[in-house]
């Protein structure tokens, strides 16, 4: 069993940076493929970033390719978005999800075992 609590989200003018980040419970933590979703009002959830369970692998949704990072401490048991460039489009609940998947599964949501509460990120113009 694995527990996620994201924190970091808010409010912040187009253009500005946010880095949210998710503390995991568990030994397995390191285990698991860690990733980041969105959903904004009237759309469906979206892949947003992914990290293998080593942290040696990265993806990443074309639709924010070069603008947000996403990075893993296991010693820690966190892993992080790192978001630049911000723009209102951005704006969401971002979840963050753990799950044991293959490569092949690591965009899709319904792979992830484990889902945080969500934290809102609003992004004014």
């Amino acid at each position: 069993q694995v527990q996620l609590v994201e924190s970091g989200g808010g409010l912040v003018q187009a253009g500005g940076s946010l880095r949210l980040s998710c503390a995991a419970s568990g030994r397995t933590f390191s285990t698991y493929a860690m990733g980041w979703f969105r959903q904004a009002p009237g759309k469906e959830r979206e892949f947003v970033a992914a990290v293998s369970w080593s942290g040696g692998r990265t993806y990443v949704a074309d639709s924010v390719k070069g603008r947000f990072t996403i990075s893993r401490d296991n010693a820690k048991n966190s892993v992080y978005l790192q978001m630049n460039s911000l723009k209102p489009e951005h704006t969401a609940v971002y979840y963050c999800a753990a799950g044991g998947i293959a490569s092949s599964g690591i965009r899709r949501p319904d792979e992830y075992d484990y889902w945080g509460q969500g934290t809102q990120v609003t992004v004014s113009s």
